[in-house]
Formats: C-alpha cells, sequence, structure tokens
C-alpha cells in the first residue's frame, strides 16, 4: 500500500486539479496528432512546390541547349550538363561548380542515342532518379550550400545531338552525334527549414494552448464545484434526519445531487421513526405479559397462604411462553433484516408442505373446517423450517379470523407456485391491505390482546417470501364468501432427480394423526398470540426450535387461571 502511495503521489487529489490535468493532457495528445499532421502537409507541400520549380529550370535547361546555348552558372537549383565522349561536364551551377570542372563531370554519362527522344504530347518529359553527389576532394562548397556526400531526387532530360546543327553542337562543345543530359538537383533543404519553422511556431502556440486550456479548466470546474461545496457543509452540519439540504434554483447535476441527499435523509429519517416505532412497540408488548407476570406472583407472595400455587404457576409459564415467542420472533426479524444467510437450500413440495401442515394444525374451540387442495407436487428451493413457518403463520392467522372455513390451494403458473389461503371472516379492508404486513400492527377488530397477539406474524411471512424470492400479497378471494385471501407466489424449482411425479403421501391426502388416542383440548387461554404459530407438541419441557413458530397459548393449561384473590381484611 505504501508502494502504490508513492508511486501515485504525483498524482493530485483535488478534483479541479485533476480534471485540469487531465484536460491539459488531452489536448497535448490533440495538439500533438494535429501537429505531426501539420509537419507533414506543410513538408509535402513545400517539396511539391520545390519540385515544380526543378523542373521548370530543368525544361529552362533544356530549351537553351537545343538552341545551342551554354547554360550559365547562376541557377536556383544545382544543375550539371553532362555528354557522352566528354570527359567534363559541359555547364553547371546552382552550387554544382563548387567541384572542380576539369576534374571532370560529376553526374554519370547518359546513355548513347540514335534517334531523337520522343516527346510527350504537351512537351513536358522528364525522368527522376536518386543519386548521391559524390565527396570528392576538388568540391570547395565555400559559403554555399554542401551538396557533396547525400543523396537526392534527381531530375533530368536527355538531348540527341543529331537535333543540332554543326554550329550548335560546337558551341556546346560536344560531338555532333552525341548525347547529352541535363541534371536538376531537387535539394529539400528549404522544404525542410520551413517544415521546421512550422514546428517551432507550432510548439510554441501548443505549450501557450496547453496552459490555456488548463487553467480554463481549473477555473471553470472551480466555478461547478462551488455548490458541491455548499451542499457538502449543508450536509455535514446535519444532525438531525428531519433536517433536508437547500436545493440549488437551477436545474442541472447539482440539483439532482441535493434532491437525492434530500431522498437519502428522507429514507434515514423514515427508517429511524420506524426503529423507534419498532422498539416502542416491542417494549410495549413486552410489558403486557411482564406486567401480568409480575402481578400474579407478587400477589402470590404477598398472601401465601390463600394462594393457588399451580394456578399461578400455570400462569407464570404461560406468560413465560408468551415472552419466549416473542422474543424469538424478534430475533427472527432482527437476522432477516440483517440479511443473516441460512442453510443451504433445498428442493421442497410445498404441496406436500402444506398438506402436512394442514393435517396437523391445531384450530381453536371453534369448529372449522381446513381444506388443502394440491394440483400435484410442487418444488421450490429454500429453507424448510422457514417456509414451515411461513406456512404456519398464514394457517393461524386465517384460523383466527375464519368463520366455518379455511381453504388452503396449491398449483403452478408461469414457472412459480402459488400458494393461497382463504378464509370466510370478515376480511380486510382495502386501505389496510399493505398496513397489515407491518410489524406490530392489529386492525380495530382485532385489537384487545385476548384475540390478537403480536402482530408479527404477517410481517415475518412477507419478510420470508422476500428472502425466498418471492412475494406475499393480500388479493381478492374467489366465490363470495368473502374473508381474506393470501396469496405466496414463489420461484417453482425443477423437480429432483429420481422423485416419482406426485409423492404418495400427497396423494392421499393430510398425514394422519400419529396419536390417535390423543384428544387435543382446544385453547382455553383466551390470551392467545394471533400472529403466532401453533405448536402440536403439548409438553411444556421440551426444547423449543429457534425456526419454530411457538404459540405460547397453543399449550393447554393444566389448571385454570387463579380467581382474583380477595383483599386483606383490615380488621
Amino acid at each position: 500500500m505504501n508502494a502504490n502511495k508513492r508511486r501515485r503521489r504525483w498524482w493530485p487529489r483535488s478534483v479541479r486539479a485533476r480534471a485540469a490535468l487531465a484536460a491539459a493532457l488531452t489536448a497535448a495528445i490533440v495538439l500533438t496528432g494535429m501537429g505531426w499532421w501539420v509537419h507533414q502537409e506543410v513538408y509535402r507541400q513545400s517539396l511539391s512546390v520545390a519540385e515544380e520549380k526543378a523542373r521548370n529550370d530543368l525544361f529552362a535547361l533544356v530549351d537553351q541547349l537545343k538552341q545551342g546555348d551554354v547554360p550559365g552558372p547562376r541557377r536556383s537549383a544545382p544543375y550539371e550538363v553532362v555528354a557522352t565522349g566528354r570527359a567534363t561536364a559541359v555547364a553547371s551551377g546552382g552550387g554544382m561548380e563548387a567541384f572542380d570542372r576539369s576534374a571532370g563531370h560529376v553526374l554519370p554519362s547518359p546513355p548513347a542515342l540514335s534517334a531523337p527522344v520522343p516527346e510527350m504530347t504537351d512537351g513536358w518529359d522528364y525522368a527522376y532518379r536518386p543519386l548521391r553527389i559524390p565527396d570528392r576532394p576538388d568540391y570547395d562548397s565555400g559559403s554555399g550550400q554542401d551538396l557533396a556526400g547525400r543523396t537526392y531526387r534527381v531530375l533530368y532530360n536527355d538531348i540527341w545531338a543529331g537535333q543540332l546543327t554543326p554550329e550548335q553542337a560546337a558551341a556546346l562543345g560536344v560531338h555532333p552525334d552525341a548525347t547529352l543530359r541535363a541534371y536538376v538537383v531537387l535539394v529539400p533543404d528549404t522544404s525542410e527549414e520551413i517544415a521546421a519553422a512550422i514546428d517551432d511556431m507550432l510548439l510554441r502556440a501548443g505549450l501557450a494552448g496547453l496552459l490555456l486550456i488548463g487553467a480554463v479548466a481549473y477555473f471553470t470546474v472551480r466555478i461547478a464545484l462551488r455548490p458541491v461545496e455548499a451542499v457538502r457543509r449543508l450536509t455535514a452540519s446535519v444532525t438531525d434526519p428531519r433536517e433536508r439540504v437547500t436545493v440549488p434554483a437551477t436545474a442541472h447535476e447539482i440539483t439532482a445531487l441535493a434532491d437525492t441527499i434530500n431522498a437519502t435523509l428522507q429514507r434515514l429519517d423514515h427508517a429511524a421513526a420506524q426503529q423507534r416505532r419498532f422498539v416502542a412497540d416491542a417494549a410495549h408488548e413486552l410489558r403486557s405479559p411482564l406486567t401480568t407476570l409480575l402481578t400474579s406472583l407478587e400477589v402470590a407472595l404477598a398472601y401465601p397462604e390463600r394462594t393457588d400455587w399451580p394456578a399461578t404457576a400455570t400462569t407464570a409459564a404461560r406468560q413465560t411462553r408468551r415472552l419466549q415467542a416473542l422474543a424469538e420472533d424478534l430475533l427472527l426479524l432482527a437476522r432477516l433484516d440483517t440479511g443473516a444467510p441460512t442453510t443451504d437450500p433445498e428442493t421442497i413440495d410445498l404441496s406436500a408442505l402444506a398438506s402436512q401442515l394442514s393435517g396437523q394444525h391445531l384450530l381453536s374451540a371453534r369448529k372449522l373446517d381446513l381444506i388443502c387442495v394440491g394440483t400435484g407436487p410442487a418444488y421450490v428451493r429454500g429453507d424448510r423450517d422457514q417456509l414451515e413457518r411461513l406456512l404456519r403463520n398464514l394457517l393461524d392467522n386465517a384460523a383466527r379470523h375464519a368463520a366455518h372455513r379455511v381453504q388452503v390451494t396449491v398449483r403452478g403458473e408461469d414457472e412459480q407456485v402459488v400458494v393461497t389461503v382463504h378464509d370466510d371472516g370478515p376480511g380486510v379492508p382495502a386501505e389496510d391491505a399493505e398496513r397489515i404486513f407491518e410489524r406490530f400492527v392489529r386492525l380495530d377488530d382485532a385489537r384487545s390482546r385476548d384475540q390478537g397477539g403480536t402482530g408479527l406474524g404477517l410481517a415475518i411471512a412477507r419478510d420470508l417470501a422476500h428472502r425466498h424470492g418471492g412475494t406475499l400479497t393480500l388479493v381478492a378471494g374467489d366465490g363470495d364468501g368473502g374473508g381474506a385471501c393470501f396469496e405466496l407466489r414463489l420461484p417453482q424449482a425443477p423437480a429432483p432427480d429420481g422423485d416419482p411425479a406426485h409423492d404418495a403421501d400427497t396423494a392421499l391426502g393430510p398425514d394422519p394423526d400419529p396419536n390417535p388416542d390423543s384428544d387435543p383440548d382446544p385453547d382455553p387461554n383466551p390470551d392467545s398470540d394471533p400472529d403466532a404459530v401453533s405448536n402440536p407438541d403439548s409438553d411444556p419441557d421440551r426444547t423449543p426450535d429457534p425456526n419454530y413458530d411457538r404459540d405460547p397459548a397453543a399449550v393447554p393449561a393444566p389448571y385454570p387461571d387463579p380467581a382474583p384473590t380477595p383483599a386483606p381484611d383490615p380488621k
């Protein structure tokens, strides 16, 4: 980490400096590419101009030679005229005269011709080739350009002396049948000088442009970040989620940032309020059984000789179980809120599980019909204990509010497993369709703790459905029976390898009672929890499963609640 910090120490931390540096680097890359293109284009254009000038000089030399005139040494481009049968140059100039003419010509002699060279229709025919100017001892550049030892592009044209009159050939100093060749050397020095001047100018302009672009980017970003700094200061000063930052009047990204911060503060405020409400509701729910337990014990201790101790112990055990169930519900909700990992998911036949729970469910003292209808195996992936608890909560809620009948239906639909639990009770008002899934929520007609519980059953059921990638909603029930209909949708899973198409136990219906001689008594305790799950095991000494929703009121009390102990006679 320290090495990375040392390597990145040169990189600025400020957003303004980073933006300016990034803009300068981008501009440098663009300007470098443009400069290279301009350099190549200027050099090509200037070289083309130099070649055009050298060609004009070549044609002028050819015209003079055809007239029998010897060209003078003053030329803008270096040239040399050589002929066959002649050791020295016919003429030279433009810098080629720096070679000693008596030492022989510099450029090679042409091949001998026996006829005139055919000309193009426009009369502008010439050839070119790269030639190296030899570095001879007789070369004296003086103050002129140094041509020796370098390779140049040379333009040339041939003339047959047979086209000339004997006088013209004699004036040129060649034989009447000789071949003359006029050379013009294309020197790129001027083009290179022009390109170098352009490069220097572009470099100066590019450096000035980079500084200007960096400065403009720096101050532009600085001005643009002023609203961000203002929002940051306001956000840093927020101590209460109910506070809000000021939204800038201009509609740009800073406005969106302020709106996002305000939305985040709104969610934090809502979460804090929900947490406060949850803590208050939990404390309120815990206080009721604690108060009952403490009162019964204090009265028993105050009047031990008048106390029915078995009944007092029964009441204390019932309230303790209620506290235990509430604590387990709160612990499960905490685990669901934190997203704690569960055991490895397994493939579960939800139809068989619903049928099994329907057969084992302990209904209330009222005679209710519980019907489970399945169209075949319905496989889902998940935790068996959590799915069992989800279905138990839905069954308990339906049994608590049903008038005569509860129906559970399991079917497959669009690669989903759909479970509906429908009761014929009073139903749920439309405005409370979502509120009933909130924690510690009980509607007005079930507000009494003699008929209702803590209000956590449906909240736990929905959280478990979401944890398994499904949904739990209140939908309109089928038929005219009214009541409430809860619909659970979970992703359908493929059938496990080796399993039959339909489990035999599911085809036979609900599981029979493993102990037909036992007749569970109806719940005599009016202090039952409406959202807790009934426990078919009535053994109070059994260790509860933390994933099993035990209803503290589902266990029949061996003794009735004690009658109120009369106050002592003051006399």
